[in-house]
């Protein structure tokens, strides 16, 4: 996947994070897509429920916005099989998670 291609879909998916990542793609961030494996989006969503429920109970609030949407969008995307990716500017580091045909984002943080 070329640059231009993941900001289409980071543009199409408007969400707060999406958007902040596209900022830092757009600002010549690096970035890395797991084309090797997929995930099930139910497992990533148990990992990332559980990590999002032991920040509320150590009273941490997430650096960035859309942690919540994102463990949302995990749920609802079932049994679905995603592919990770992460774009890391010098200052910010967002996880994607794509659509097995990468013509998606099915949740970014």
């Amino acid at each position: 996947m070329n640059r231009d291609t993941l900001r289409s879909v980071l543009v199409r998916d408007g969400s707060v994070s999406a958007l902040a990542a596209l900022a830092e793609l757009e600002a010549g961030a690096d970035y890395e897509i797991n084309l090797n494996s997929t995930a099930s989006a139910t497992l990533l969503w148990t990992n990332w429920s559980a990590r999002q429920e032991s920040m509320r109970e150590m009273g941490i609030v997430p650096s960035r916005p859309g942690l919540a949407d994102a463990v949302e969008r995990l749920h609802a995307a079932g049994t679905a099989r995603v592919h990770m990716a992460t774009i890391t500017g010098p200052q910010k580091r967002f996880l994607l998670f794509l659509s097995e045909d990468l013509t998606e984002c099915v949740a970014s943080w």
